[in-house]
């Protein structure tokens, strides 16, 4: 019997309008999820018509089932009368103290290349010091007042955007991105402040969601963006890491991304670039 019990406060319409809100989402009828979580069909019905609420381990094994996202799962909880399992702690918190040093120590690695870490909603958190200097080739980045977000960096005409090369295709396969690499492949209310955001911008593709989903036509392996600079083309891709088996909810939702050279052109570009930044700046390098 589960040590831990419900508060007869909790409305068990609220727990049961989540739990069909997240197997609508994740297009899984009550049968299939009876036998996936390998609980009865008719209890998830009971669930969901607020008849009965679950013991937590019950619900958890649903969430899991579901893989909703940690943030979500602890409001499945709470709607339950449950305390929260997954530490919500912010990114600056002390528990997260090993996960930050890890992500230093990978950034710090990546350097000359630019490497950012980033929230679920592309806001920056820690870069290396590759990052800012090769922005700052191209745009006065202490102008731009901070937190800074990746995506706003990008699609701003004040931003990087005029140097950002075949802004039609680039700007639609962000626009996708922000899709395909949500927490849990679900749109939560900052991401979709985020892309009404980048929308708001003068000359955003409106058709870009032709080209999302089952219908798109295949994509590339990783995502080219190339930026005119005054010593030519510069070709880059990234790559995008997340932390395995997390167990709060900040950790689930970092983001760690790495730009690459695709050419050997670009990498002696590159490093030619920021070489000539730190000499007009006066520092190492």
């Amino acid at each position: 019997m589960n040590a831990i019990h419900p508060d007869p406060k909790a409305s068990p319409g609220e727990l049961g309008d989540l739990l069909r809100y997240w197997r609508d989402v994740r297009g899984v009828s009550q049968l299939d999820l009876s036998l996936e979580a390998g609980i009865s069909q008719r209890q998830i019905s009971f669930i969901e018509s607020g008849r009965s609420v679950p013991g937590r381990d019950t619900l958890l094994t649903l969430a899991q089932t579901l893989d909703v996202p940690l943030r979500e799962r602890n409001a499945l909880l709470l709607a339950a009368g449950y305390a929260p399992v997954y530490s919500e702690a912010p990114w600056n918190a002390q528990e997260m103290h090993s996960v930050i040093r890890a992500l230093e120590r990978v950034v710090r690695q990546h350097e000359p290349f630019p490497a950012i870490v980033m929230d679920r909603h592309w806001n920056v958190l820690m870069t290396n010091d590759a990052a800012p200097r090769f922005f700052d080739c191209f745009i006065d980045m202490t102008a731009r007042p901070g937190p800074r977000n990746m995506l706003h960096l990008i699609f701003d005409p004040q931003g990087m955007r005029p140097f950002v090369a075949d802004w039609d295709v680039v700007s639609r396969s962000l626009l996708q991105r922000v899709y395909r690499e949500s927490v849990g492949n679900v749109i939560d209310n900052g991401t979709t402040r985020l892309l009404d955001e980048l929308l708001a911008y003068p000359d955003v593709p409106r058709d870009w969601r032709t080209n999302y989903g089952p219908s798109a036509a295949p994509t590339m392996p990783v995502i080219p963006m190339d930026f005119i600079s005054e010593r030519g083309m510069l070709r880059y891709f990234s790559m995008v890491t997340t932390v395995g088996a997390p167990q709060s909810v900040m950790t689930q939702e970092l983001r760690l991304e790495c730009m690459f050279p695709a050419d050997e052109e670009t990498e002696a570009r590159h490093r030619e670039l920021l070489a000539a930044h730190s000499k007009s700046h006066g520092t190492g390098g």
